[in-house]
């Protein structure tokens, strides 16, 4: 009897053992993880590749435009050309077709496991609701910094080789050319993450594109830049800020009485990027499933 009991409460404390030496999963397997969960989504190849030639054909047809109305010297001296070339490289329209494309798949990323039901497998697996989102977040983010990053570079190689061929092409090293090129990289990854923070707090798919529409495009119409506080308000919604960092010659450009500024622009992208994931976190943290 004594041995018996004796053996049962060393199988328990081997257990409990067991259970506190049990590591925890890094940061970094739980990156891995999210990215083949990512990787695994059968849609999202074809859709960022459909995306990104779409975009690519939208600005290179307009420095298309832009070639054919552009006599064979070159646009004349002190005329703002800078900021054509660059405007034409990555348009207003692919701008808007990027932040729609950009904010679906972030709020795909989530949506898709709260609705089959994958999420909870998850958090049980992994208790720390908080990594999860933001390995969740990292990855896409990365992601979409890629995308934004092949469709900025692609379209501005290609527009600039062919308005070259008129004398009209700027370069990278040129004032102002560097932060509009970046800038629309950049808007990939920050319209995601906010579809992403959208996505959990709504977890309806339907619901979630609908909202992230209002926020991106219906928002910032809300709002001018006449006024001190309303403009503000607009240079702080993403369209804004990507439009003031697009403007690579400014000074060609009819300002509002309350101007963006190109730091301000960043610091907007910044500012919705972390929030939508803080936002994510901390939702997922305190509702149930």
């Amino acid at each position: 009897m004594t041995t018996s009991t004796t053996t049962g409460s060393t199988a328990t404390g081997s257990a409990a053992t067991g259970a506190a030496t049990d590591p925890r999963p890094r940061f970094g397997d739980l990156l891995a993880a999210e990215w083949i969960r990512f990787r695994s989504l059968r849609p999202m190849p074809w859709v960022l590749g459909a995306g990104a030639l779409v975009l690519v054909a939208v600005n290179l047809n307009a420095a298309r435009y832009t070639y054919q109305h552009t006599g064979p010297d070159g646009p004349p001296p002190g005329s703002g050309y800078v900021g054509v070339a660059v405007n034409v490289s990555f348009t207003g329209m692919s701008a808007n077709l990027l932040m729609l494309l950009a904010g679906g798949v972030g709020a795909a990323v989530i949506v898709g496991e709260y609705t089959t039901g994958m999420i909870r497998t998850t958090f049980a697996a992994v208790p720390d609701r908080r990594a999860v989102l933001l390995a969740k977040a990292g990855v896409l983010a990365v992601v979409m910094l890629g995308f934004g990053v092949l469709v900025s570079g692609v379209s501005f190689g290609l527009a600039q080789a062919l308005l070259g061929r008129r004398h009209a092409g700027v370069s990278l090293a040129d004032p102002g050319v560097l932060h509009a090129v970046a800038g629309a990289a950049a808007l990939a990854p920050v319209c995601a993450l906010i579809g992403f923070g959208l996505g959990t707090l709504v977890r309806h798919a339907a619901a979630s594109v609908v909202t992230t529409v209002l926020v991106l495009f219906l928002l910032p119409a809300s709002f001018n830049e006449d006024h001190r506080w309303s403009a503000a308000i607009a240079h702080a919604m993403p369209f804004t800020a990507w439009r003031r960092l697009a403007e690579a010659d400014p000074t060609h450009v009819l300002q509002p009485p309350y101007p963006a500024t190109v730091t301000g622009s960043w610091l907007a992208f910044a500012g919705w990027a972390v929030a939508s994931v803080l936002a994510a976190a901390a939702v997922a943290h305190r509702r149930d499933v």
